[in-house]
């Protein structure tokens, strides 16, 4: 039996070498099928990958009040966008004296600006600096670490101490990089600041990157960049998770108490679990992945029609040569076993090949979108059991044809 296989396939290749535009032109048919879903799903993965590393380092127990919701609202079947007045100092302020629920921390920070030039003796960088006012509460409740020096303490932040926290492209790659950051002096807006502490890399989102900025203390901010209509964001950081609904449900009064709204009036603000996000990025990806199984399905639906008509004009073409085979002695199913083995040779090289060209071109808008790659593993599984079954429901009814010709009417075939 194993002889028989051998030998089989031995012909198979041979037919396979003597037939090569043709087989090339059906292994790429079927490359382009597996190629479109591997290559789809590799982009879908390593975007999951990413947004998910970024955001669930915000913590499961973290929710954020801010102007307004991650999602749109939904009135009549039509997008509205509710216009909701900023959070201003004042208001932020209130609340974090006032919320007094038990085991949580809450933070106040604000952009002051995403365009700042920071110098550092005679050196200074383009005008690409995110500058953040924050307070002593900021660092742990969005998920960051301190890996040099320290974070700001509560005296910082009341004393207006002109300190820091630098993001780690300074110290891998920028002003900084080939001295201790810590207690260096650095300029920002031609105010001086001494760094305290540099961040854990954090990497960067859709080509923005979260290393590039520097943390000071949110009154010096304001004082620095003062500005009209600041919005201020307040993140809350609950110990227990089984309490964060009820930690919610106390900072939506507390603000509704802050805002001076009437029972009757509806939130102006946002209040958004981290999680929430999280989740919410799991139903976009996921809508993604099922789009690209769809695609790819469909293509390869295609190219199985393809290799099957190939594989019938194939019979046709050589029905002599099946006639002669059967004349010196070949049974219906060595006959069939060649022909399906050909088929099977084609389907599997088309296979390998579009998994090949999938990661490549996974890898390279992964890479031109600054995500991490991540290889599709069940994708490449998947796309291996495909082209198997590519080759059985394509390569069996013309094995079954080439196996019942009649060889007498074979040698009549011109």
């Amino acid at each position: 039996m194993f002889k028989l296989f051998v030998e089989n396939s031995k012909i198979a290749f041979g037919s396979i070498r003597t037939q090569l535009l043709r087989t090339i032109l059906t292994v790429v048919i079927i490359a382009f099928g597996i190629m479109s879903l591997v290559g789809i799903l590799s982009v879908v993965s390593s975007l999951d990958s990413m947004l998910n590393s970024k955001f669930s380092s915000m913590g499961s127990n973290t929710f954020n009040i801010t102007q307004y919701e991650f999602v749109t609202r939904q009135r009549g079947g039509g997008e509205e966008e509710k216009i909701n007045p900023i959070i201003s100092y004042p208001e932020a302020r209130f609340f974090k004296d006032k919320y007094k629920f038990p085991l949580t921390r809450s933070s106040l920070s604000f952009t002051a600006t995403a365009t700042a030039e920071i110098k550092f003796e005679n050196q200074k960088t383009d005008p690409e600096i995110q500058v953040l006012g924050v307070d002593e509460n900021f660092v742990s409740n969005s998920g960051l670490e301190v890996i040099q020096g320290r974070n700001f303490n509560s005296l910082d932040i009341q004393n207006n101490a002109y300190m820091c926290v630098i993001g780690s492209d300074f110290v891998t790659k920028g002003l900084l990089k080939d001295v201790n950051p810590i207690d260096k002096i650095i300029s920002i807006r031609g105010a001086k600041f001494k760094v305290i502490g540099a961040l854990k890399e954090k990497g960067s989102t859709f080509g923005n990157s979260q290393d590039l900025r520097i943390l000071i203390p949110i009154q010096v901010a304001r004082s620095l960049y003062s500005k009209p209509s600041i919005d201020y964001t307040i993140s809350t950081m609950v110990d227990k998770k089984e309490m964060l609904d009820e930690a919610i449900d106390q900072a939506t009064i507390t603000m509704r108490q802050v805002r001076k709204l009437n029972p009757v009036e509806e939130n102006n603000f946002g209040i958004s679990r981290s999680d929430d996000l999280v989740n919410k990025i799991a139903e976009m990806t996921g809508a993604l992945s099922i789009a690209a199984w769809v695609i790819g399905i469909i293509t390869i639906f295609g190219s199985s029609i393809a290799l099957m008509n190939i594989m019938i004009v194939s019979v046709t073409d050589r029905t002599r040569e099946i006639g002669v085979r059967k004349s010196l002695g070949a049974t219906k199913n060595t006959i069939a076993w060649q022909f399906f083995v050909e088929t099977l040779i084609i389907s599997q090289l088309g296979g390998l090949l579009g998994i090949i060209l999938g990661i490549l071109i996974g890898y390279g808008i992964s890479s031109a979108l600054d995500f991490a790659f991540v290889i599709p593993w069940k994708a490449i599984m998947a796309a291996f059991g495909t082209s198997f079954i590519v080759a059985i429901v394509s390569g069996s009814y013309p094995a079954l044809k080439a196996s019942k010709l009649d060889p007498i009417e074979a040698f009549r075939y011109e």
